[in-house]
């Protein structure tokens, strides 16, 4: 799986280049998001501050749009004159060539798989279970999700980086008893409830990857008789048998459905809590006024992306429970052609007599 990409010589250049404009792309977005988190207080301060224009509302108007719209950061290139369309149009093109590249990237990793295992698959003499799905839908799969989740890996780890000193110092606004008395007190709760959540969801969660497994086996029997059927409709997909099958899919289905159920009100109540967490520690702090609007608002963004990048795992169960599910499959696929390839190689060494 990783080892005919990243150690052959044929795709060294896109498995070692590629994996390092992948990561440069990625620092580059959290520093603009950095960036963006700072916006956030001048933006929000200024529409705390709206009475203040009351007897010259154009000038607060003009201010407006050119805290949202402005260009002129083009001329001067300081940074009070930073408006969101400057900031998020880089954002934009960056992420448009992140996608493209990604898909690039992900194709040449799947045909490096996909090649390593035909020939090994072609050379072995005994019918594997599921070959054709392994090797064509599998691959995909491993290739697109290791990818996806690779990347956001390192961009939270960068987030991380990027944003933990942020939201330290903003701690020290907090005016809620006990809790304003602890050093970097948003990034330690924020710390605190990502691993209880990540806990809480893995032994919750625990069943998902076998059962997804199985459900994958069933559709594999479903889809090889309809596959055989196209040449052969009197020996395969008779009604009979297809029904027995399809009655398999349901009942992995089902399975599959219930044991999310009870994990995804977990989830997303989580979420929603979370969502508001940081405006309920925060927003004692605007009524005493400690702070400004522009501080909260900038506060809530900051925990975000800190809890955010904490809560990772949490936060992308459901492709992590698929990518250990297609990891078992391929796994045991290149057991059996390893174990195939071994017997084979034994029977065509001549026993020798005494």
């Amino acid at each position: 799986m990783f080892h005919s990409f990243f150690k052959s010589r044929k795709w060294a250049l896109w498995a070692y280049g590629g994996s390092i404009i992948l990561l440069s792309i990625v620092w580059v977005q959290v520093q603009i998001s950095v960036i963006l988190n700072k916006w956030y207080e001048k933006f929000y301060d200024l529409l705390q501050k709206a009475g203040d224009f009351k007897d010259n509302p154009e000038e607060g108007i003009r201010q407006f749009y050119e805290t949202v719209f402005g260009l002129e950061y083009l001329s001067t290139w300081t940074d009070e004159d930073l408006s969101f369309l400057v900031i998020v149009m880089p954002l934009v093109i960056l992420s448009v060539f992140a996608n493209w590249f990604t898909r690039i990237y992900v194709l040449r990793w799947r045909e490096a798989m996909t090649f390593n295992f035909i020939p090994r698959w072609r050379s072995v003499k005994k019918e594997i279970e599921g070959a054709s799905q392994r090797i064509q839908e599998d691959c995909h799969r491993f290739a697109v999700i290791v990818e996806h989740l690779g990347t956001d890996i390192v961009n939270s780890l960068l987030t991380l980086i990027a944003f933990i000193p942020i939201l330290w110092t903003l701690s020290e606004k907090v005016e809620i008893p006990y809790i304003k008395d602890i050093d970097g007190s948003l990034v330690w709760l924020s710390l605190i409830v990502s691993v209880g959540g990540v806990i809480t969801s893995w032994i919750i969660g625990s069943k998902l990857p076998g059962i997804e497994y199985d459900r994958q086996k069933t559709e594999a029997a479903f889809r090889k008789d309809l596959v055989l059927g196209e040449e052969d409709k009197v020996n395969f997909a008779q009604p009979n048998n297809l029904l027995a099958l399809f009655t398999g899919v349901k009942f992995n289905a089902h399975r599959l459905y219930r044991h999310y159920s009870y994990f995804d009100l977990w989830r997303y109540s989580y979420k929603q809590l979370m969502s508001v967490a940081p405006l309920i520690i925060m927003g004692p702090s605007l009524f005493t006024q400690t702070i400004l609007l522009g501080i909260l608002m900038q506060t809530a963004n900051a925990y975000g992306q800190v809890h955010g990048s904490f809560s990772y795992f949490l936060d992308n169960w459901t492709i992590i429970t698929e990518l250990r599910s297609i990891y078992k499959r391929l796994h045991e696929f290149e057991n059996n052609l390893r174990k195939h390839e071994e017997e084979q190689v034994a029977s065509a060494i001549p026993e020798t007599g005494e």
